[in-house]
């Protein structure tokens, strides 16, 4: 009954879905953010430093172009006393570089630029260059000649410089771009964290949940079993006594009854039998047979259900019980008494005596011990009874599987108490029943 309510009502399936799913989220939400992290890594490396490689490049072509402008202004001042024709190699040296400088800026370039834009710079340049090999061509035939192109040079220089001024403010504004674009990648990742934080919290929270009203509903469901087990117990403990005392009563009553007259019709046989007579002698053991069958019968309705129990109390009851079972095993019983003696009911009494009696026979079975103490404590707000013996301990197996241990504690619960087996320093066990007072009466 128990195992099929457990399967009916285990969360495991709805437990695993949950788990199933959270699960799926991280997966996907980690996908997500790789992919979020690679584009960003995109634009930090394909953009940002692509584009601030491109802008040394446009800077290096701007200072070039300013170096060739310097250069045609100091060919017009003639400040020094050198032809036209001298500063030919300084512009082949910034030519060679202006090349080097503008074929990487192609290949760095970032900002989107037509066909026509590129192709409008390299032909400007071209232009360029064609201009200064004729300026320096006339500079051959005369410096004076070569003037008005140089001075044609400075205003196509002036309008490079100007390209080159506008592919750096395009270079700023495609960096702010991806500025931009970086920031709204933060921003939805971040976003995009809170809510997965959020969806993991209530997926969280639903499992909760669900553990929590299962586990309800089982803490519910056993409950219920124990209170029915607990149910179950004591009307299998009350039938147990009762059969033992009806058959106690009876061994008492009927049996002893008629052990008690067939030896008195013995005895009358053989006050009627000769004197030195076999019959008499055989009539004599019958009646020594019948005796001690007699006495066996009332000792085994006294340890079945001491009469004592019902008419003077457990008390009385263990005063009778103890010196038997020591009479019987062999082994010594300290009894102590401690506290002003109060009434017990007979509902409490009887299973304080059940407990007492099989601590006593785990005692004499299993621990070996030759010393037995039995302590009856009456404090104020409880009773204290006490089995300790120096034996070989508690077996931690026997403790799980014996019935007579589970029957003790059951006893213990129908009338409020506790019991525990503790562990005697010294070697042994210590069986401890604590009942509350208002258990006892």
């Amino acid at each position: 009954m128990f195992r099929s309510l457990l399967q009916r009502s285990s969360p495991t399936r709805a437990i695993l879905v949950a788990l199933v799913v959270t699960l799926c989220t991280v997966v996907v939400y980690s996908w997500y953010i790789r992919i979020q992290i690679s584009h960003l890594r995109q634009l930090q490396t394909e953009l940002v430093d692509r584009n601030r490689r491109d802008s040394l490049q446009l800077l290096r072509i701007q200072n070039d172009l300013n170096g060739l402008g310097l250069a045609m202004r100091d060919m017009i001042e003639r400040d020094e006393p050198y032809p036209l024709t001298a500063w030919r190699s300084q512009f082949d040296r910034l030519r060679t570089d202006l090349d080097d400088a503008m074929h990487l800026e192609d290949q760095l370039a970032v900002a989107h630029r037509t066909t026509a834009q590129r192709q409008y710079l390299a032909n400007s340049f071209a232009q360029f260059w064609d201009e200064v090999d004729r300026m320096f061509q006339t500079a051959e035939a005369g410096d004076q000649q070569a003037i008005p192109i140089i001075r044609e040079l400075q205003t196509h220089q002036a309008g490079l410089s100007n390209a080159v001024a506008r592919l750096l403010v395009e270079n700023n504004q495609s960096e702010e771009q991806a500025a931009n674009e970086i920031e709204a990648v933060y921003t939805r990742v971040e976003r995009q964290v809170y809510l997965f934080l959020a969806g993991t919290l209530a997926a969280i929270l639903v499992t909760s949940l669900l553990l929590i009203r299962a586990n309800r509903q089982l803490f519910r469901q056993l409950a219920k079993l124990s209170e029915q087990r607990s149910e179950l117990a004591q009307k299998l403990i009350a039938t147990q006594e009762s059969t033992l005392q009806f058959i106690s009563r009876e061994l008492h009553d009927e049996f002893g009854q008629i052990l008690t007259a067939v030896g008195s019709l013995l005895r009358r046989a053989e006050k009627q039998a000769p004197q030195g007579d076999t019959w008499s002698k055989y009539v004599r053991e019958v009646s020594n047979i019948v005796q001690s069958t007699l006495e066996n019968v009332r000792s085994l309705s006294q340890a079945l259900h001491p009469v004592l129990l019902d008419e003077a109390g457990v008390e009385s009851a263990l005063d009778w019980y103890l010196p038997t079972v020591e009479r019987q095993n062999g082994i010594a019983i300290h009894y102590e008494k401690d506290g002003n003696s109060r009434p017990i009911s007979s509902r409490a009494g009887i299973h304080i005596y059940r407990i007492v009696q099989e601590a006593l026979n785990n005692v004499v079975r299993h621990s070996g011990a030759t010393d037995v103490w039995v302590r009856l404590c009456f404090r104020p707000q409880d009773l204290l009874v006490e089995v300790e013996d120096h034996g070989s301990g508690l077996q931690p197996d026997r403790a799980k599987r014996g019935i007579g241990m589970i029957a003790m504690r059951e006893r213990a619960e129908l009338v409020g108490g506790t019991i525990d087996w503790l562990p005697v320093p010294t070697g042994g066990t210590r069986v401890r029943l604590e009942i509350p007072q208002e258990q006892l009466k």
